[in-house]
């Protein structure tokens, strides 16, 4: 880190009068060195400004960037790369994503307090001191000597058995900053720092004894800095007979490990350790109990079986990818008992579907993509309670509610429907007709073929069991009822997979 701190321009752009005027205020009356505040109070005054007066540092409110002017604004950002502090009026995955896009230093979501703006500024004012720094010096500590090439080629040889760390920060978009860090930080006995592209690599020298300590004082000092995520894989094994390069790809298969560990913490290895083999689909004994489960809105019961399948792993770990594909495979469970009750159709959680199963294929760690997947199913079990309370304010709508609810019941007759809801039979029959235009018979039989295909599809329970699962005395009654709506027989509707 430098010696003083830099003198910054600083460009405050913000829509509310009072907001941006209390961000003044605040600027002006910490101890933060400033040599000018601009303001701007949309985003074309931002842009005139901008271009003309050039700042160090900027604070806009995320929302004043309109969809139209986004991919020149982020073009800008990228050309200029000043400080960026953002603000928005919105806690939402969009707004997080659109400032890891820019590469913020900090997103604040509205209302904030004065200590939360005035730790941005001193972040800000830590960031462009660091920033100043690095164009004073060299900032590489890369070695473009038979070092660096033995880390990815085999057959090249080092004569040192240098002790391997390897850092990672969880977003990868920080990977610049975390290189100049740690080409700042003063390490010892450090022959060469390695960016790539998703992490950084150190080599000690083998006289070092201490590699781990330094690595815990640097990451220590990484989190007063910043808040992201890190994690330090360190190979210290005495190993002289393996190359460098072998050493390096036990390396970079050891830190796939924070899938299962986390971030933020420093993980120690001397041998590699295989993956183990599962099967990443659903048995059907499981599939039935999920099923169950989620028939039955067993909340508990699936935080139970979720924690215990992920969250209870031991050493040795399955290949993670086979663990996301069997992630896969309970929402596709869940993705049906979706359809059950319609709820695909309604935009909100067809959203949230499609941003769980990005979690589970893309996220860093296993933990999160659980989490949000019990989060997920309990809003799904809240979205079915508030469809179903609606339509108990109806008799038509409580008396099918009544059908899709006993139509297993194999004496269920119009009559058992009309005195639930209270109306005579024969009028609960025409207002059924005059509603919906389908019968009691209809409607019955049209809930027992959707059951079955369900059973057909899901499931590898013979016709005969099926028929009375869902209601029927007679097995080839069902077949035929079946055949009649549907087209094909049960048994080639299961074969075709629907």
């Amino acid at each position: 880190m430098g010696g003083n701190i830099i003198e910054g321009k600083w460009l405050i752009a913000e829509r509310d009068l009072n907001e941006r005027e209390g961000l003044k205020w605040l600027l002006k009356t910490s101890s933060i060195p400033v040599t000018k505040i601009l303001l701007a109070s949309n985003f074309q005054d931002f842009i005139v400004t901008f271009e003309k007066e050039t700042p160090d540092i900027i604070l806009l409110e995320l929302d004043m960037v309109s969809s139209d002017n986004w991919s020149s604004f982020r073009e800008l950002m990228q050309i200029y790369q000043p400080i960026l502090l953002l603000t928005s009026a919105e806690a939402t995955f969009e707004k997080a994503r659109m400032a890891i896009d820019l590469q913020a230093l900090e997103l604040m979501i509205k209302p904030f307090s004065a200590t939360k703006v005035k730790s941005a500024y001193q972040k800000a004012t830590k960031g462009l001191d660091k920033k100043h720094d690095s164009k004073k010096k060299p900032v590489a500590q890369v070695y473009y000597d038979s070092t660096y090439e033995s880390l990815f080629i085999s057959n090249s040889e080092v004569l040192e058995d240098y002790i391997i760390a390897a850092f990672k920060v969880e977003n990868s978009e920080k990977i610049g900053m975390l290189y100049s860090f740690l080409s700042d930080y003063p390490f010892k006995e450090l022959h060469g720092i390695f960016p790539l592209s998703d992490r950084v690599v150190l080599l000690f020298k083998e006289s070092c004894q201490n590699s781990k300590e330094q690595c815990q004082k640097a990451m220590r000092r990484w989190e007063e800095e910043f808040s992201d995520p890190l994690a330090i894989l360190i190979r210290n094994e005495k190993s002289p007979h393996i190359s460098l390069n072998e050493k390096f790809l036990e390396t970079q298969k050891m830190m796939e490990f924070t899938y299962y560990h986390g971030y933020r913490q420093i993980i120690e290895f001397e041998n590699t350790a295989d993956w183990v083999h599962i099967d990443p689909f659903l048995a059907p004994p499981e599939q039935r109990a999920w099923l169950d489960m989620l028939a039955n809105h067993d909340i508990e019961g699936i935080k139970t079986w979720l924690y215990d399948q992920f969250l209870r792993l031991e050493n040795p770990y399955p290949d993670p990818g086979l663990v996301r594909i069997r992630l896969t495979s309970i929402l596709a469970q869940i993705r049906r008992f979706m359809k059950t009750y319609d709820l695909d159709e309604q935009q909100s959680y067809e959203n949230e579907y499609r941003y769980i199963f990005h979690s589970i294929l893309y996220d860093s760690v296993l933990y999160r993509s659980v989490q949000n997947l019990i989060l997920f199913i309990q809003k799904i079990f809240l979205g079915v309670d508030s469809s179903q309370q609606m339509v108990k304010q109806d008799p038509i709508e409580r008396g099918i509610s009544y059908i899709e609810s006993h139509f297993t019941n194999q004496e269920l007759k119009l009559e058992d429907v009309a005195k639930y809801v209270d109306r005579n039979s024969s009028y609960f029959s025409h207002l059924l007709i005059s509603k919906t235009g389908r019968s009691f018979t209809e409607i019955l039989t049209g809930i027992r073929i959707k059951e079955a295909k369900r059973y057909l599809l899901e499931t590898s329970k013979p016709v005969k069991e099926i028929s009375h699962l869902i209601g029927y005395h007679n097995p080839n009654y069902f077949s035929r009822t079946f055949k009649e709506i549907v087209g094909v027989s049960p048994r080639e509707f299961r074969m075709n997979k629907g």
